[in-house]
């Protein structure tokens, strides 16, 4: 069993917002099994359907005498936002505390819900990390089955894989079809590809427009979804300016390398180390550990990349509180030269002119030797990620 890193402050309601699989629901049954609950189940199709046609239920349940100081946990809480009209009034009149899980925000969304006007934290869960699986980690599995912990932890490739591809299915048939978030599904079918070949490039949506044969707004739309569905995340060209002639257009992410190579049917290709394939992939993974750190220490840290007309880019950019700079390259190679560090010389001292303060500059690779190069740090993934998790904020 993974010790799962995540630490809500349970003294005051809060959210928990994350991808199908990621754990949600076995955290909480682990974490609140021996504790007075009443646990509401919205993936249940019975329980969904009396919800929905009478949200004023849980005012009911909750006004038992047996039910008086109990913890309310609600899975899948998007499914009917209704709810959380009574889950506001109980909170502010009643100060009874909610759990609330949701794998997507875009039902609430739409429905302009203002995630109870403060009143409850707002968590995320991810997919296991690094520091979580300890001596369980092995980063060429992580990269090929990813870390939902039902694909990495299964012992047998066949079963991973179709874990994987079934994950992709419900995904569009429920998430998609079933809310009807797309008037025609086969464009989105073919955005949803294309998008995982992208994974960890910069975002060309008039190019993809015309692949797919649809406007551009049409795939800002699609990418909106994937993000209200936590199924990835934009990162942004850096928005001050340093040099000038900088790119803006966002990259996307996918959560997860083995969600990404399930949209893009490469399951059965092998990871070969040295390609550039296998060097986008362990990009994502290395962003999305960084991702994690920051959640679980809840850092008020705001992320970019950034990428000159004339080539030069910064992988990540950290920019933490008081104007303090994280600049991060990433490169898979396990034997690394100044070569992969020219940008951070480069665009480094900018930051540190601009800002009046010395950023911290890394180099993150496979590269075991850890070094020092002209005020760029090289280190191991391994390392670097220690040192990050390190920070105090």
């Amino acid at each position: 069993m993974v010790n799962r890193l995540f630490n809500p402050l349970k003294s005051r309601s809060y959210f928990i917002f994350g991808s199908r699989g990621v754990g949600k629901s076995t955290w909480l049954k682990q974490t609140y099994a021996d504790k007075d609950t009443i646990f509401i189940n919205l993936l249940d199709p019975e329980v969904y359907e009396t919800f929905l046609l009478q949200p004023k239920k849980l005012s009911e349940i909750l006004q038992l005498k047996s039910n008086k100081n109990k913890t309310v946990i609600i899975d899948e809480v998007q499914k009917v936002p209704a709810l959380l009209d009574v889950v506001h009034k109980e909170i502010s009149e009643n100060k009874r505390i909610f759990v609330l899980t949701g794998s997507s925000s875009r039902k609430l969304k739409q429905k302009g819900v203002n995630l109870l006007a403060g009143r409850a934290s707002v968590y995320f869960m991810y997919s296991l990390s690094y520091f979580e699986l300890g001596d369980n980690f092995i980063l060429k599995k992580a990269l090929e089955r990813g870390l939902l912990p039902e694909s990495y932890f299964s012992t047998s490739t066949e079963e991973v894989h179709e874990y994987l591809k079934a994950y992709i299915y419900t995904y569009i048939e429920k998430e998609i079809q079933q809310e009807q978030w797309v008037r025609k599904l086969e464009p989105f079918r073919k955005f949803l590809q294309i998008a995982a070949q992208m994974n960890s490039k910069i975002i060309n949506k008039s190019k993809i427009a015309k692949q797919i044969g649809v406007e551009s707004t049409t795939i800002e739309s699609y990418f909106e979804i994937l993000e209200d569905t936590l199924i990835g995340f934009r990162l942004p060209g850096f928005d001050t300016s340093i040099r000038k002639q900088v790119r803006l257009a966002d990259k996307f992410y996918f959560f997860d390398t083995g969600v990404v190579r399930a949209i893009e049917k490469t399951l059965s290709v092998p990871m070969i180390e040295h390609t550039a394939y296998y060097g986008h992939l362990f990009e994502t993974f290395i962003i999305m550990e960084i991702r994690k750190i920051a959640e679980r220490h809840r850092h008020e840290w705001s992320f970019s990349y950034l990428c000159t007309k004339e080539g030069q880019e910064i992988d990540l950019i950290i920019q933490r509180p008081q104007n303090e700079f994280i600049l991060i390259e990433i490169k898979s190679a396990t034997s690394t030269t100044d070569d992969e560090i020219r940008s951070l010389k480069n665009l480094g001292p900018d930051f540190d002119k601009k800002y009046k303060k010395k950023s911290l500059k890394i180099l993150i690779s496979q590269d075991e030797n850890s070094r020092l190069s002209e005020g760029v740090e090289c280190l191991y993934y391994q390392d670097a990620l220690k040192k990050l998790n390190s920070l105090k904020f």
